[in-house]
């Protein structure tokens, strides 16, 4: 196809703006068409070609290089007919006029920027969604996002919904045990086809501190409870157990239960460690109990127990 025959692209008002648009401008206007065009979200059989030309309006827009020599075009735009660059056109964009661009956009799009001009600044994640998602695109490298679960997601594994900015809603699969740090690779989802790799991490929790596949946790005893010892609930990731107090335990003291943390080869562990909390008097009576325990114990000093 030669060039006075392709067909000119006003990006500007395939998205609807000004050519004074602002990149924030621009890139409200892409997130809000492409989710109004997503062939995910709209059925109708126009939408996949709206959502293309919304696509590459924004590859070139939303990159200050190719916006600048798309802007350089200046007196040669041509509404509505053919168009024909200027000889020698290259609009200050180092990459253009390169050999077989990116097949998704037009040849418009091909003629002016070429090779270096695809995928080069237009699809960015997190929120900018890719038209051509599931086929074949060379070595599209990975997006990376997070994704924020639970404890007890990773301790049973789970599916859960995360939405993404261009409108799309993915069922993600959390694989049991998977630790902070981690990344779940959902395969083709991601810009251009790559891959998109959703770095995991933890929720705060109310009960547990975590480290690696080890959790931690305190739990409040009773003054008699650590001095006589016996058997106390424990909350854990896969239930409450029973956690058997020695007598006499101390405030501060730690017990290991193995195998209670996050799941793995091996699996992590829990580590509980004891508050003693002192329940104060509500009446004369109560406090009278105190007094009687503070006779009766007159000799032991608890700043000597070490």
């Amino acid at each position: 196809m030669g060039m006075s025959d392709l067909n000119y692209k006003d990006y500007y008002k395939v998205l609807g703006l000004s050519r004074s648009a602002s990149a924030d401008e621009i890139k409200k206007a892409y997130r809000r068409l492409a989710r109004e065009f997503h062939p995910d979200k709209n059925a109708d059989k126009n939408a996949e070609d709206r959502f293309k030309d919304v696509s590459e309006a924004y590859e070139v827009l939303s990159d200050p290089d190719k916006r600048r020599a798309y802007d350089a075009l200046g007196a040669n735009w041509k509404h509505g007919g053919g168009f024909t660059p200027p000889p020698g056109w290259t609009g200050g964009y180092a990459g253009a006029r390169g050999a077989g661009a990116d097949p998704g956009f037009s040849d418009f799009f091909s003629t002016l920027f070429g090779d270096a001009g695809a995928g080069g600044g237009g699809f960015r994640f997190e929120g900018e969604p890719d038209p051509f998602r599931g086929r074949a695109r060379g070595a599209a490298a990975p997006a990376r996002a997070r994704i924020q679960i639970s404890l007890e997601d990773s301790h049973t594994g789970a599916t859960r919904q995360v939405s993404l900015s261009d409108g799309r809603t993915l069922n993600v699969r959390v694989p049991k045990g998977i630790t902070q740090g981690q990344s779940i690779r959902l395969a083709q989802q991601g810009p251009r086809g790559g891959d998109l790799m959703l770095e995991v991490g933890f929720a705060a929790h109310p009960v547990f501190a975590v480290d690696g596949r080890d959790i931690a946790c305190t739990v409040n005893v009773a003054p008699w409870e650590a001095a006589l010892g016996g058997r106390i609930p424990v909350p854990t990731l896969g239930g409450t157990v029973e956690l058997n107090v020695p007598a006499g335990a101390q405030g501060g003291r730690k017990f290991r239960l193995k195998g209670r943390g996050l799941p793995g080869t091996p699996a992590g562990d829990q580590t509980v460690t004891l508050r003693i909390v002192t329940p104060p008097p509500k009446d004369d009576t109560e406090r009278g109990a105190y007094e009687a325990l503070s006779r009766l114990f007159e000799d032991f000093d608890p700043r000597k127990v070490t």
